[in-house]
């Protein structure tokens, strides 16, 4: 009993910290998760990874690519759509469900809040990332419905994992705006007005995404060589031509 306690302790860290790794945007979409550096790292046998990396996938957070491994999804524009879509359904119909914001829950949103104010004057994108999607989760929380949470807590990754793909610009400012309506709607107790402005803030984050905008593949690697797009772009034109000019001979 011990042993089995302790090896699903272990998958749900392995799970939760590739979660949180997302959520905080240091793990992007498209990163390989290697099972030997995961079991060496947890200190698990590749058994454990792949049974945590089995559950992630149920959870739409990886993929596994035959004889290449495990892999942080790359949503497509249809499932940014469909992501945005539940969000919606999910966080309006949880807000109308409210029917008190107790003082505790008060305090906790208003001291995200100051956390995302201080985040944007330190200019620290990448902890503002995380205070986005966590102000949602935090709402979610004050249910007290573990499962919502749970749900929300996945979604929210998998926006996140959306934005670093199709959102060219980061409109902090906007977003902490919505975030703040929301949280005057709920002091207020109008917990209806408080589920419209929900939509309408996931509206407005999903109007500045791209969906048109192709994954670039090649993005990590462009950075580390300090290549410009064009650059890049002639590279891989030159190769293309490379290799259609040695298939005609």
């Amino acid at each position: 009993m011990q042993d089995s306690h302790a090896s699903e302790t272990t998958q749900k860290s392995i799970e939760e910290t590739i979660v949180s790794g997302i959520l905080s945007a240091k793990i992007r979409p498209g990163t390989r998760l290697g099972e030997n550096q995961l079991a060496a790292l947890f200190a698990v046998s590749r058994t454990r990874v792949r049974e945590a990396m089995m559950r992630l996938e149920a959870r739409g957070i990886v993929h596994v690519s035959p004889r290449r491994g495990w892999f942080v999804v790359e949503p497509s524009a249809e499932d940014a759509v469909a992501v945005y879509e539940a969000r919606r359904v999910i966080e309006a119909g949880l807000l109308r469900s409210m029917g008190v914001l107790t003082e505790e829950g008060r305090k906790a949103l208003d001291t995200h809040l100051n956390e995302e104010r201080n985040a944007m004057a330190a200019g620290d994108r990448q902890r503002l990332t995380y205070l986005m999607g966590d102000f949602h989760i935090r709402i979610a929380e004050l249910s007290g419905n573990t499962i919502i949470v749970d749900i929300l807590r996945d979604l929210t990754a998998r926006t996140i994992l959306i934005s670093m793909l199709y959102q060219s610009e980061f409109h902090a400012a906007q977003s902490h705006e919505g975030h703040c309506r929301i949280f005057e709607a709920l002091q207020e107790g109008d917990f209806g007005r408080a589920a419209e402005l929900s939509v309408e803030h996931l509206d407005e984050v999903e109007m500045g995404l791209d969906l048109t905008a192709r994954p670039d593949p090649l993005s990590d690697l462009r950075k580390s060589l300090s290549l410009p797009p064009s650059t890049a772009a002639s590279i891989s034109r030159h190769s293309d031509r490379k290799t259609a000019t040695s298939k005609e001979q």
